[in-house]
């Protein structure tokens, strides 16, 4: 990051080096005007009684530019900042520091959007890393990550607190398949090796993370909260899977009740005139009016039946009758 250096730095004589433009009745450089300054600097914009007051455009020799607001020759106000490596900043000004609200793009293509301080990232802001596709949003002080943040990647994030640019203490990661890891930094310090002098200072390593349980997604936040214990997360999950097995194997039971078992062949019909087909069986099972009918005409069939063998029956007896008497 360019912080504020000697591109920065502008030249503080407003009476030295080249002027031309307007003055007030004292001889003062007043009004609209440019100047080219004993150092090369170049400003073309607005002055009052003497000093670089109002919008103005401010160009340093090593290619650095300002645009913006500036009050008794300091950046004051609004204004944008392009940096010879080809950062710039746009936004808040306080006595020629960054200070307020702005958005920075760094040479490397990374952003940062938020509170500044003395030149500094200070409160909360967002940092996006252009390589990696990742963002923190959080806290800073000083310039550096700290307080509670999240740290946004890809396919999951992580929610804690930060101190000095590192997770530190109680968190959690969130992963977008739908779970929770539950756990904490630990920060450790470098082991020193033999004869060593104790008054050295003791080397900070990385924190290193501690998981203690994989959860589903909870509404716990790293504002003083406590997660689930591993003993309460393990009964909940438990009590869950042991319900879903007996959801399922219920419906499972419901299902073969209700659904009938039904084989089918791709046997020839030929011999099978007999049998009914499965769009006459259908039929039978939701017509009860067409039920009502075949009872009907099955009971008149065998009235009829039983007429015809009583006729058949009576004749014999007349043939057997005529047999005798011929006799």
């Amino acid at each position: 990051m360019s912080d504020l250096s000697s591109e920065e730095i502008e030249e503080a004589e407003a009476d030295l080096g080249e002027y031309d433009g307007e003055r007030n009745s004292e001889g003062e450089r007043h009004g609209r005007g440019k100047a080219r300054l004993p150092n090369g600097d170049m400003y073309d914009g607005e002055y009052e009684h003497g000093f670089r007051s109002g919008q103005g455009t401010y160009r340093f020799r090593n290619g650095a530019c300002y645009t913006g607001e500036y009050l008794q020759n300091k950046k004051h106000g609004q204004g944008i900042f392009f940096y010879p490596d080809g950062s710039k900043y746009e936004g808040d000004w306080v006595n020629d520091q960054r200070h307020g609200y702005g958005e920075y793009t760094y040479a490397n293509g990374d952003t940062y959007t938020g509170e500044w301080f003395n030149n500094n990232r200070h409160g909360q802001g967002t940092y996006v890393y252009k390589d990696m596709g990742s963002k923190y949003v959080g806290g800073w002080v000083n310039g550096n990550q700290e307080g509670e943040a999240e740290l946004i990647h890809l396919n999951h994030r992580f929610k804690g607190k930060f101190l000095n640019g590192n997770p530190i203490g109680r968190g959690k990661y969130i992963f977008d398949i739908g779970c929770e890891q539950h756990g904490e930094y630990i920060q450790s310090e470098q082991d020193k090796g033999e004869g060593e002098e104790e008054e050295e200072p003791l080397l900070l390593v990385a924190p290193k993370w501690k998981a203690s349980e994989i959860t589903k997604l909870t509404l716990w936040t790293p504002h003083g909260e406590n997660p689930p214990s591993p003993r309460e997360a393990s009964l909940v999950g438990a009590a869950a899977a042991a319900a879903e097995a007996v959801e399922e194997r219920a419906a499972a039971v419901t299902e073969e009740e209700k659904i009938p078992s039904i084989t089918v062949t791709n046997e020839p019909a030929e011999g099978r005139d007999d049998e009914p087909s499965l769009h006459e069986v259908s039929s039978e099972v939701f017509s009860p009016a067409r039920d009502a009918g075949e009872e009907d005409e099955g009971s008149r069939g065998e009235e009829e039946n039983k007429d015809q063998e009583d006729q058949g029956t009576a004749s014999l007896e007349d043939k057997e009758d005529e047999s005798k008497e011929a006799e």
